[in-house]
């Protein structure tokens, strides 16, 4: 297995170099930095636009752009953004943060819940539980997260505040502290981050219910699961030991990846609520046509979703032992 890991290791090179040429090829393409520059600064001199285009290489052509910017990336030097003219790194660093911290909150919740429903709607397959919990999986699904966090905003900021005289929102409803708030409050911090990590987890929750039971169901009632149960076997113990672990190998597919995709930002949510993460971050980027900025956002994302891709293989060989990877 560490063998594999490491030439997926090694591929991961190649395949960064493939994803950022071509996304630097579209950027370059598709926007114009030192047309992002001059609405930033409509008084730059004629030095200072040569002196502009000499740092950031854009006298060469496309490839000698990507180059120059390569070059740059791998050594640590990620340069300034155009709007503000302020390192890429720190601020990039803190979206990211940010979104983990989220991103983990709020897939924490939803896949756990969503896993328990899942099992619990399998093994009582046509039950109450089973109709309502399916119903109420594809009632979440068909919500957009804009409109269950424009309600959830509604509900606790405006309409809680009115029926119980309150002086503040019950819940806040934009950004992760209070104006003005310095150092680090863990209450405080949760408490921004119920309602947008709610959002989040409401999609994800319903998601993993169906998945979970959809596959679990399958497993259930498959040939080995007979035989497991013609030898004697406790029912507990089949779907223990059995029927879950073989289950969860399609469900952490989407799991790894849903977690890889995370890292990129929950662009609707992080919008809606002020929340400065690596969504909020990539939207103030491309609209500035800010291609420093935006650069060093792919190749974070483009690596945790090829790591995460990496962690999906190994846990399929934890799981089933059957699989081997060589």
């Amino acid at each position: 297995m560490l063998r594999y890991i490491l030439r997926r290791m090694l591929w991961l090179i190649p395949t960064l170099f493939v994803v950022t040429f071509l996304a630097f090829c579209a950027l370059r393409i598709g926007t114009d930095p030192l047309a992002s520059f001059l609405k930033q600064n409509p008084r730059a001199s004629l030095a200072n636009i040569k002196q502009y285009k000499s740092v950031n290489g854009l006298n060469g052509t496309i490839p000698e752009q990507y180059f120059h910017w390569l070059r740059h990336f791998v050594t640590g030097n990620w340069g300034r953004s155009i709007k503000g003219s302020t390192p890429v790194w720190p601020d990039l660093k803190h979206a990211m943060a940010n979104t983990a911290v989220l991103g983990l909150f709020s897939s924490g919740l939803g896949i756990f819940f969503g896993l328990s429903i899942g099992i619990i709607a399998a093994l009582r397959q046509y039950s109450k539980f089973d109709s309502v919990s399916s119903t109420g999986a594809f009632v979440a699904l068909s919500i957009p997260p804009y409109i269950s966090a424009i309600v959830l905003q509604l509900i606790f900021a405006v309409y809680f505040t009115r029926w119980f005289n309150l002086d503040h929102p019950f819940l806040p409803t934009s950004g992760i502290y209070p104006p003005g708030h310095h150092g680090f409050d863990l209450i405080l911090r949760v408490k921004y981050m119920i309602l947008p990590g709610v959002v989040v987890a409401i999609q994800t929750l319903a998601v993993y219910s169906r998945y979970m039971r959809a596959s679990l169901l399958e497993v259930k009632n498959s040939e080995y699961m007979r035989t497991a149960r013609a030898k004697g076997i406790s029912e507990r113990r089949v779907i223990f030991r059995h029927a879950l672990r073989n289950a969860l190998i399609p469900v952490t597919t989407f799991a790894a990846l849903d977690i890889g995709a995370i890292i990129g930002g929950l662009v609707i949510t992080e919008n809606i609520f002020g929340y400065p993460g690596m969504g909020v971050f990539f939207l103030k980027a491309f609209n500035n046509g800010d291609y420093p900025q935006l650069m060093p956002w792919l190749v974070i994302v483009a690596i945790a979703l090829i790591l995460f891709n990496l962690v999906a293989d190994v846990v399929y060989a934890f799981l089933d032992p059957r699989i081997r990877l060589a």
